[in-house]
């Protein structure tokens, strides 16, 4: 199990106590602020511990719903558009206006890991959207294994979401073009 420096201080009441447990190996230091019982534990697990509210978008998203096979060099985590700047190198984040970071928000078991995520709908929105930034051939392999899901995804909530931006039309038209 993992715990903040604020939950383990309530089963440790003094900084004594808390050093003690982990020269015996009873709790292990993951980072600063982070602790388990546990010696090793899999980075998803810590993201959710650290960042309760972040959703899972883009390179991580597309990689956790097989869409792609690139393996990402780092996790890609959606908040609020004010929210305070995370310093974690392996961390890239993508701040979203307040009123469409909820919408397609899910939740998917990963290693054995629940986090939250962007559902298919959204991310193939998010990935038109963002063509030009992407490289070509990563594009295309992503559009390529939505056009065999295509049965799969609920075409009302592809336009549902895409209302929410103001080139809905453009998108729309896109979405269209590159996947129906």
């Amino acid at each position: 199990m993992l715990y903040t420096r604020n939950e383990i201080s309530k089963k440790y009441k003094s900084t004594y106590q808390l050093n003690k447990a982990l020269n015996n190996k009873e709790i292990f230091k993951i980072e600063n602020g982070i602790y388990s019982d546990e010696e090793y534990v899999n980075p998803l697990l810590i993201i959710k511990k650290k960042y309760p509210n972040a959703i899972f978008t883009m390179d991580s998203a597309f990689y956790y719903w097989n869409l792609t096979e690139v393996i990402p060099n780092q996790f890609s985590l959606a908040t609020k558009r004010f929210n305070t700047r995370y310093k974690d190198v392996d961390i890239k984040q993508y701040f979203i206006k307040d009123n469409l970071f909820e919408f397609g928000k899910t939740t998917l078991k990963v290693e054995n890991v629940e986090i939250n995520i962007y559902d298919k709908e959204r991310m193939l929105i998010e990935l038109v959207r963002k063509k030009s930034q992407i490289p070509l051939d990563y594009y295309k392999e992503i559009i390529s294994n939505y056009r065999k899901i295509v049965n799969t995804l609920d075409p009302f909530k592809i336009s549902n979401y895409i209302s929410y931006y103001k080139n809905d039309e453009t998108l729309y038209n896109r979405v269209q073009s590159e996947v129906y």
